[in-house]
């Protein structure tokens, strides 16, 4: 992790939820920086703002107030057309637990996809999926579907997709949820070797506290706010995630 830069500064995010009888606050002046080459993982329970967060970093959705600045710099209309979509296209890799491939397509033509959007010639396409299906360990199923992959290899997939444009800042939103444990196990330490070796800087969603221990900060959440920022690398990572994620669950059944 490269300490001194910052790929993201999340300041005051604030998100309401405006109905005719109700408003709810499902962030509330959330503030945190992501440097480069880090993953934060993020954990919390149903409703307490991770997946709000997820789509504001997206420019899926924009923030009642509060900033975002990439890189240092502050872009007033990151959250409007077409602004929206070339920061994505630029900056953002999204990896989903559902991994959202296509179903007609075949594993490179899945891989290739958001350089084909970009507009990049045929054959440094063509070179690109080659180096990361090898990356990937896929080179044996390029020509399969989806359907006749596992879950694993589809999340594979899914992250040399998400890479392949070679974004900054990949968000990842329960990427493991439907793998088993080795399968999960593989896929974690391709995400860290994705942040050491290309030096991505990666937000985690997740609710396993096992999974949340390969990243190198967890940011706990509660009712819409940050209640503890923790620094991984300690012996007791596990026991300490296990009992801060407890202690949130316990506080969201009040």
């Amino acid at each position: 992790m490269d300490t001194e830069k910052i790929v993201l500064d999340v300041e005051k995010l604030t998100k309401k939820y405006i109905g005719e009888a109700c408003e709810v606050e499902a962030l509330k002046n959330v503030s945190f920086k992501l440097h480069k080459g880090e993953m934060i993982a993020v954990m919390g329970t149903s409703g307490s703002g991770k997946s709000t967060l997820l789509n504001i970093l997206g420019a899926l959705d924009e923030p009642t107030s509060g900033s975002i600045r990439l890189n240092g710099q502050y872009n007033k209309d990151l959250f409007r057309e077409p602004s929206a979509s070339l920061y994505r296209q630029e900056n953002i890799g999204f990896v989903f637990q559902s991994f959202n491939l296509l179903k007609d397509l075949s594993v490179e033509e899945n891989m290739g996809l958001p350089l084909i959007l970009k507009n990049v010639d045929k054959e440094t396409i063509k070179l690109k999926v080659k180096d990361m299906l090898e990356l990937m360990g896929l080179t044996s199923w390029n020509k399969h579907r989806p359907i006749q992959l596992s879950g694993g290899q589809q999340q594979r997939v899914a992250i040399g997709r998400a890479i392949i444009t070679a974004p900054p800042i990949v968000l990842a939103d329960e990427p493991t949820g439907n793998l088993d444990f080795n399968t999960s196990t593989e896929i974690l330490r391709i995400l860290v070797n994705m942040k050491e070796q290309f030096k991505h800087s990666i937000l985690l969603v997740t609710h396993d506290p096992t999974v949340a221990t390969y990243a190198d900060r967890v940011l706990f959440f509660h009712d819409g706010q940050i209640v503890d920022d923790y620094v991984c690398g300690k012996q007791n990572d596990l026991d300490y995630i296990l009992q801060a994620f407890k202690n949130i669950t316990e506080r969201s059944k009040k």
